[in-house]
């Protein structure tokens, strides 16, 4: 690739990528709170983050990304009240807050794997690093950055020259009576929870000690802790929603660089949102959209993969139904060219010099800061001029597919089950010899194992029936 550019949410602007540290990448991505499963809004931030690593890793970057998961301290409000989410989820089901943490944790990954998402260098615990935690709080408090109030330890924003940069525009939201309520105690309402003491009146599953009290972290402070543990105090890009832009990495950002006095991430990316019936996806509003929900409806999880390449990262992606079902039919019809591409290109010339050439344009979309509807257009172009040999689209198709992670040539003929391969050469053996009646018999004995079979000029072309996609 010739030069990277990502929009950076910092600067507002697009920006040439160079790493801090090359050939290293630091990335590090805004994980799960793993009090209940994450649905297809969250997974549509996840798959973006993937892609993006995909296409460092073609630019012949190495990249350490680190993602996290919170199993404490989120909290019910932004402003710091209500109850920590993986206690009431806790509750919900019946289990203990370390339990439930666990459990979705895993459910999560699950998903990260049908969604064919690289898993993550280091996934690294908010439980797993409480030591971290308090002595990032500490060297804020030596600062001078911090007061404490009843209810905890807090940081001054008032104190932390340029507080909010990330996204000027949304500091209105934060002011008494907008989105965060002022808390008895609270100097300023931007403040925010270092460290929450635990409630007097009873004992929390998870809490430790710490120099102010026995309490546990304020959600913020996991990131900027682990991060800088993993990455180092500077490190290269951070990624997550665009609802973490305003509070969670505004105040990621404060605590880091108020500890350190250096910059603490050099490109802010975020992904938008996805969203059905013209509202944010989110499980605070009830009935949203699982992997899960996909697969009981017939809908492989890689179809809605498919989907999320329709609209750039920074768009919001309206979910519906009736698009996902046209984005798994062009998903088959991708798997199935990729079939044909593979028989048709055994015998044929080509290769890697015309790849190389119509590779430019596909290329050239993902430079210009993630243009993956942009690069799947040049994809489909050129599958659909045929201007190169079947070996060199196929060569290309597999190119391709390392950064939209589709599994696109699962169905090549390498993979047919060894019954099936040797039905397959029995009757093209039995057509070449004018057999027609062993063909047929062949032909049908194949169709009742949902296999089907085209005749060409150049060949015989299996492609595997589709079973038709359920939903509601």
């Amino acid at each position: 690739m010739e030069k990277l550019y990502f929009f950076n949410t910092l600067s507002r602007s697009k920006e040439a990528f160079k790493p801090l540290r090359p050939p290293m990448v630091g990335l590090y991505t805004c994980g799960p709170t793993v009090y209940n499963d994450q649905h297809i809004g969250n997974f549509r931030t996840a798959i973006f983050q993937d892609t993006l690593k995909r296409v460092l890793r073609l630019s012949g970057y190495q990249v350490r990304h680190v993602m996290n998961v919170t199993d404490v301290g989120h909290l019910t409000s932004d402003a710091d009240e209500g109850e920590d989410k993986i206690e009431v989820g806790a509750a919900r089901e019946g289990m203990t807050a370390w339990e439930i943490a666990e459990h979705f944790t895993q459910r999560y990954l699950k998903d990260l794997a049908k969604l064919n998402i690289i898993a993550p260098d280091v996934l690294c615990r908010a439980t797993g690093h409480i030591p971290e935690q308090i002595e990032l709080a500490r060297r804020l408090e030596a600062k001078g950055l911090t007061y404490r109030i009843e209810d905890g330890v807090y940081f001054d924003t008032s104190k932390f020259p340029g507080y909010g940069r990330l996204d000027p525009s949304r500091l209105e939201g934060l002011k008494p009576g907008a989105r965060v309520e002022m808390m008895a105690g609270k100097k300023n309402p931007t403040d925010f929870a270092l460290w929450k003491f635990s409630p007097k009146d009873k004992k929390r599953q998870m809490e430790w000690p710490s120099p102010w009290g026995v309490g546990f972290p304020g959600w913020h402070l996991e990131c900027s802790a682990m991060a800088m543990h993993y990455l180092g105090e500077s490190f290269d890009i951070h990624c997550g929603g665009a609802d973490l832009i305003t509070i969670h990495h505004t105040n990621e950002i404060a605590q880091a660089e108020g500890a350190t006095g250096k910059q603490f991430v050099r490109f802010w990316m975020h992904g938008e949102f996805l969203v059905m019936n013209q509202a944010k996806m989110a499980k605070s509003a009830g009935g949203f959209v699982t992997v899960r929900v996909l697969e009981e409806k017939g809908v492989d999880p890689l179809a809605y993969r498919y989907y999320c390449t329709t609209a750039h990262y920074r768009k919001q992606l309206d979910f519906t139904w009736e698009a996902l079902e046209a984005a798994q039919s062009a998903l088959n019809r991708l798997r199935d060219r990729a079939q044909a591409l593979f028989q048709e290109s055994r015998n044929s010339p080509g290769g890697v010099e015309e790849t190389a050439l119509v590779q430019k344009r596909f290329v050239e979309r993902l430079e210009d800061d993630l243009d993956i509807p942009g690069a799947v257009a040049a994809l489909w172009e050129t599958l659909k001029a045929g201007a190169i040999s079947p070996k060199a689209q196929y060569l290309f198709l597999e190119a391709c597919d390392a950064v939209l992670g589709l599994d696109l040539l699962k169905s090549s003929q390498d993979q047919l089950p060894e019954e099936i391969r040797r039905l397959v050469e029995e009757r093209e053996d039995a057509r070449l010899r004018r057999d027609f009646k062993t063909a047929d018999e062949i032909r049908l004995r194949l169709a009742a194992k949902g296999f089907v079979l085209e005749d060409f000029a150049s060949g015989v072309r299996w492609k595997k029936r589709q079973e038709k996609e359920s939903r509601p």
